[in-house]
């Protein structure tokens, strides 16, 4: 299997606001990154969006180091999916998960690939983890400047 290694953020202007999530995808020598918007959405879904989408973008089953300043993001794949899915995707509080159709997504994704996630901490100087950011702000940007924070 290939080795992957993927890099991912969100970023919203406002929580509910318009928002963007990136992703930098390195195999190899090779790069790859896209990134993508929500006029009306949290910083959590911008995050777990990232990472679902820069997993679902692999073509093939892969070993993947997903990396993320998210905590969020990283404690959900590692800590408390596993409890989640026993627990028909109810938390401790026996309430149903947040963003679970994001969660089902990355669910198919840790199932799929052989992932680990790994937290980073975010503006630290992590050149993929600041193209990132640079691009999921950037997605912010252009929304707001289309008037969706009107």
């Amino acid at each position: 299997m290939r080795e992957v290694l993927i890099y991912t953020d969100g970023a919203c202007s406002g929580n509910p606001g318009p928002g963007g999530w990136a992703w930098v995808q390195l195999v190899g020598d090779s790069q790859k990154e896209a990134s993508g918007a929500d006029p009306s959405t949290t910083n959590q879904r911008m995050e777990l969006e990232a990472a679902a989408d820069g997993l679902e973008s692999l073509t093939e089953p892969s070993v993947v180091r997903l990396i993320s300043d998210s905590k969020y993001v990283v404690q959900g794949l590692t800590e408390w999916m596993d409890n989640w899915i026993r627990n028909d995707w109810r938390n401790a509080s026996r309430k149903p998960v947040a963003n679970q159709d994001l969660w089902q997504r990355l669910y198919t994704q840790r199932e799929r690939h052989q992932l680990t996630a790994e937290w980073t901490r975010g503006h630290a100087g992590n050149p993929y983890n600041e193209r990132c950011d640079q691009l999921a702000v950037a997605e912010v940007d252009q929304l707001r400047a289309n008037g969706a924070d009107h």
